[in-house]
Parts: C-alpha cells; structure tokens; sequence
C-alpha cells in the first residue's frame, strides 16, 4: 500500500507546491514520488524502465522539437495575428483561444495543442497587457473539451475506439459527442467570464504582427506544420480505406521534427529549448502509476462495486473521479474490458471517453495537458496557475460536463 501513500502525498503536494521558502515544480514532486517506489523496492529499476511508454515520450519529444522551431524562428507569433487579428476585444479573445483550441485539437491531439497553444496565449497575455491566467485556463479547458469529439483527439478516446471496436469511429464520435461537447465550451466560456469578470476590460484591442525573427528556420518549421497536416490526414483516411496501413500517432511527431533538426544550423538550440522536465515529469508519472497499478487497489475497489458499473451517471463519475488518481489512460484500459463484459453499447463507450477526457477539467492531474500547459508557462515567464486557481473554475465547470454528456447518452 505504501504506492497508495504516495500517490496521496503527491497529490498533496502539488496542490500545495511550497514547503516553506522552498517552491516546488510539479516534475520535481513526481520525480520524487517515483523514486520512492523504486527505493521502497515496491518496483525494480528494471520494472520501472519498462513501466515508461515509448510512444508517448517519442511523441512529446518530437512536438515538443516542432513547438520549439515554431517559437524560436518567429513562425508561430507571426501566425497567431493571422487567427486573432478578428478579436476585438478581450470577450472575442477568449473565445477565440477557447473554440480555437477545441476544434484544433480534436483532430491534432489535446497535447500538441497544449504544446503549439501555450507559446501563444503567453505572447497575446504580454501584448495586451493583461494576466495570462484567464488565457491559460481558456487553452487548458479548450484542448480537454474539443479532444472530447474525437477518436484522435487524445490517447484515451484512441484506445476506446480500437479497443471498444466502434464502427466509423470518426462518425460515431461526432454523433453522439458533438453537440454536447459544444454546448461544454459555450459553459466553458461564460463561467471564465463569470470567475474573471474583472478581467474582461470594455476596451479594444490593438493587434499587430510579429515579424519572422528567422526566415529558414520558419521555413522548415512551416515544412514542419505541413508534415503534420498530411500524416493526420493519411491516419484519417487509413482508418477508412486501409486499417492495416494504419501508423502510430507517435511517428507523426518524429516525422514533423526532422525538418528542423535536421536541416537547421540551431539544432542544438532546438533541443535545449526542448521541454525536458515535463518530459521526466512523464517518465516519472509512469513509473508511479504503475507501482500504484501493481497493488491491485482500484481494481479490486472496482470490482467490488458492481452495482450499475455500467449506466451512464456511473461511468462518467468513476471516469472523472478515478481519473485523478491513476491518470485517464490507465482508467480506460481497467475500465474498457468491464464495460464490455457487462454488455455495454456505443452511448457507454462515449460516456467513458467523455468522462475521462473531461477529468482533466476538474485538477490539474486530470490531464497531462494541463500538466503540459502550466510547466511550460513557468518555464518560459514564471506565470502558473495554482491547483485552487486551476479547481476553482475546473470543479463546477466539470460538474456542468458531466451533466451536459449525461443528458445527451
């Protein structure tokens, strides 16, 4: 049980993050917290290697290299006028960054967005003067959100969608997730607006462009986007016309990051600007998490609990509330296979991808977006968004998710 203490520890911690003058960094919590598992013996280094997913570390890896060639040539700024030149005012802004990032990251990934979209949210907050909190929390609930409606909208929905065998899974994530999901970004919106009514000024805002600051390297970083743009349309496609020709998200990352490492004299530069600490934040993650799956603990609590498993208000509150403390993945592939012993159709599969994805609203350990998101904005101004910043909006906003889905499956 000690992985069990653990992991309450560390949810403790980040929600507090300061042991006296000392401010701890989300990563460093997790790092500590996998370290004690593995100096405890509850896990072998050996054990706790293989616990590390390759795919998701290469994927992040690769869009991480992406984002740091569209930020460090300039690219990325210059594009973001071309998006949010129409907002005039800071009302429009914010959705803007809410919708924008919804629909962007159901068909790139809620990570990539998180990725590509907090460089952005960090330059308009400095443009316009104005705290990047409400943008950040706006990105946050935008990426969660939009990669409810579909099947590559993050790696939860994926393994729903393979692993659930859902027929058309495009189609039928559109059907039965769409609207609802629309009507959650619109709650969305007016709940920031509520929350942070001080910050929504009357006046308007004065957008201007950012020049290229260098003009190969956003090349290749265009060359970059295109990469993107095609492999997740040829995954797409695949789905359809070819399963067997089907190819991991991950080789996308490593495909769109070889034009700049390889082609650009600054790839040195590229890969220490690479986010490596929410990279070891991820290793670590896994590391813990798998000694926590070890015990047996959830699983046996969900055994025990067979009492309508499988019906809707059921598996959208045990996706939301479990997905806190084993993460959304691992939720889905303990809950998946009880889903469908016990006879569960498509509206009980939607519930269980919308419930996991929309977890990541509630704590800022819902979601490795969210974990993303916030290292990344300290890392590049020292903004941050508390775990009572981040709760404060997250708790009723889920609360309204929750019920939204609820009432269309």
């Amino acid at each position: 049980m000690f992985p069990i203490i653990v992991l309450i520890l560390i949810f403790l911690l980040i929600a507090v993050r300061q042991v006296g003058n000392f401010r701890l960094q989300i990563w460093q919590i997790m790092t500590a917290g996998a370290s004690a598992v593995v100096l405890s013996g509850d896990l072998s280094p050996a054990e706790a290697l293989r616990a590390v997913d390759p795919d998701v570390m290469l994927f992040l890896f690769g869009m991480f290299v992406t984002g740091a060639a569209l930020e460090l040539s300039g690219y990325l700024a210059h594009l973001e006028y071309s998006f949010f030149k129409r907002a005039g005012s800071l009302d429009q802004l914010v959705f803007f960054v809410l919708f924008g990032s919804a629909f962007a990251s159901a068909a790139l990934m809620n990570d990539t967005l998180a990725i590509i979209g907090t460089p952005v949210v960090l330059l308009l907050a400095k443009k316009h003067g104005m705290s990047p909190k409400l943008l950040l929390l706006a990105l946050a609930f935008g990426v969660t959100i939009g990669s409810v409606m579909s099947p590559i909208g993050n790696p939860q929905n994926l393994l729903v969608a393979v692993k659930g065998g859902v027929a058309a899974p495009f189609l039928t994530f559109l059907k039965y997730l769409f609207l609802p999901t629309l009507l959650n970004l619109f709650a969305a919106f007016f709940l920031l607006k509520v929350m942070y009514r001080p910050h929504f000024s009357a006046g308007r805002l004065a957008h201007s462009q950012e020049p290229i600051k260098d003009r190969r390297l956003g090349l290749l970083s265009r060359a970059s986007l295109a990469v993107l743009g095609v492999m997740i349309t040829v995954k797409v496609l695949a789905v359809y016309l070819s399963p067997a020709a089907d190819f991991k998200l991950t080789y996308i990352a490593l495909a769109a990051m070889l034009p700049p490492l390889l082609f650009s004299s600054r790839r040195l530069e590229l890969l220490k600007k690479t986010d490596w600490s929410t990279l070891v934040f991820f290793a670590a993650m896994f590391i813990l998490m798998k000694s926590v799956w070890n015990t047996g603990f959830f699983q046996r609590g969900m055994a025990r609990t067979g009492f309508g498993l499988a019906s809707t208000p059921m598996i959208l509150a045990v996706s939301v509330i479990v997905s806190q403390l084993i993460s959304n993945v691992p939720l889905v592939a303990l809950y998946l296979p009880a889903l469908l012993r016990a006879g569960a159709g498509v509206p009980g599969l939607m519930a269980l991808a919308a419930g996991s994805t929309i977890a990541g609203n509630l704590f800022i350990l819902g979601a490795a977006s969210n974990v993303i998101i916030i290292q990344a904005a300290e890392k590049k101004t020292g903004a941050t968004l508390t775990f009572f910043e981040f709760a404060r909006v997250g708790v009723p906003l889920t609360i309204i998710n929750a019920a939204v889905y609820w009432l269309f499956l």
